[in-house]
């Protein structure tokens, strides 16, 4: 297995077996087969049809990488299309494969194949657990079709599926409920609110502006909400009630909401904004800047971890993504990481 140094520090990782430091930045060295835990996934969606999706791994000290874990780790087999985003649940990780139709289930410390989800899936883009179910939102743009999917988490097994009238995208849990992000790429202004009691629906419209991102945070869930002068954030409780958190005067089209440890964070442009949760204020001036990747690619990955925030540099869809990681705290930036493929859209932390 080649593995790449990023920095040039100590560090110490858990392994399956044992491996020394070396002082290179650049260097590729070979090692025994390491465990995932204690680092950081980094989706790479790959070029529409190209069936070049791949996982990149971090080492949480941000020392070491390895590129395209899923194919070192199920000799050399494609994941395939568009990986949409990755879920993580018990010892399991879910690769969402939008245009591959299908969501291929790993263990989440080896990367080993377990099986793959594939009935009644049609271009899925979002993936929350509950109860012991999986519920997985399906936006088919082509045939203006879109439903949530429910498989059982211990055989994958099809249960049901919930139609839906509205684009359905982002798919987070809280209060132990599914909530849909009604909206893509900016548009739309709606999340729908399963009560997985009885997976009844009901439709939650956010009163200003289109939804640009929807997380959930100790048990509530936060999106972000923006016309081309203001912004908005709102709280949604676990069972479906929605109050105001702040309104962001005079900062336009704000998206990529993200909350670590009580604060949130959000972009407007390639500008990167935070402030309390518990006594918001509109911040007057951006934590960092970021480089301009062009209207659409700026800041196209965007998720704060640990203390850190990660922002992906895609410029375009032909070429290896940096990912560049940020002091939460400074704005000042940590490292470069290289993602070994295109289109990094998300970094997901594998305690």
């Amino acid at each position: 297995m080649k593995i790449t140094k990023l920095l040039t520090v100590l560090f110490a990782v858990v392994l399956l077996f044992n491996m020394s430091s070396c002082t290179s930045d650049s260097e590729e060295f070979e090692v025994s087969p390491i465990t995932y835990q204690n680092g950081y996934f980094i989706s790479n969606e790959g070029n529409y049809n190209s069936q070049g999706a791949k996982v990149t791994f971090v080492t949480r000290d941000l020392s070491l990488k390895q590129d395209d874990v899923y194919g070192y780790n199920n000799n050399k087999d494609i994941l395939g299309d568009v990986l949409q985003t990755i879920g993580l649940n018990g010892n399991k990780a879910y690769l969402v494969l939008n245009n591959s139709n299908k969501i291929v289930v790993v263990d989440r410390y080896t990367f080993k194949k377990l099986g793959v989800i594939a009935q009644q899936l049609d271009n899925p883009r979002g993936i929350a657990f509950a109860n012991d179910f999986i519920y997985v939102a399906n936006t088919n743009f082509s045939a203006h079709t879109q439903s949530i999917t429910k498989y059982k988490a211990s055989d994958y097994s099809f249960v049901s599926k919930i139609n839906m009238t509205e684009v359905s995208d982002k798919t987070v849990e809280a209060g132990g409920n599914i909530f849909v992000q009604n909206a893509s790429s900016g548009y739309g202004n709606k999340i729908t609110y399963i009560n997985t009691s009885n997976d009844s629906k009901t439709e939650i419209t956010v009163p200003n502006g289109q939804i640009g991102n929807t997380v959930s945070y100790k048990s509530n869930v936060y999106t972000i909400a923006s016309t081309a002068t203001d912004s908005y954030i709102y709280k949604i409780s676990g069972t479906g009630t929605l109050t105001p958190v702040i309104t962001l005067t005079g900062i336009p089209s704000a998206t990529n909401l993200q909350i670590d440890n009580d604060k949130l964070y959000f972009s407007s442009g390639n500008k990167v904004y935070t402030t309390s949760l518990t006594a918001p204020t509109v911040p007057s001036s951006p934590l960092l800047t970021a480089a301009d990747g062009g209207p659409y690619f700026t800041l196209y990955g965007f998720n704060v971890i640990d203390g850190r925030i990660f922002a992906s540099d895609v410029k375009e869809f032909t070429q290896e993504s940096e990912m560049v990681v940020y002091s939460a705290a400074t704005g000042n930036k940590i490292v470069t990481v290289k993602t070994g493929g295109i289109g990094a859209n998300g970094t997901f932390l594998n305690p």
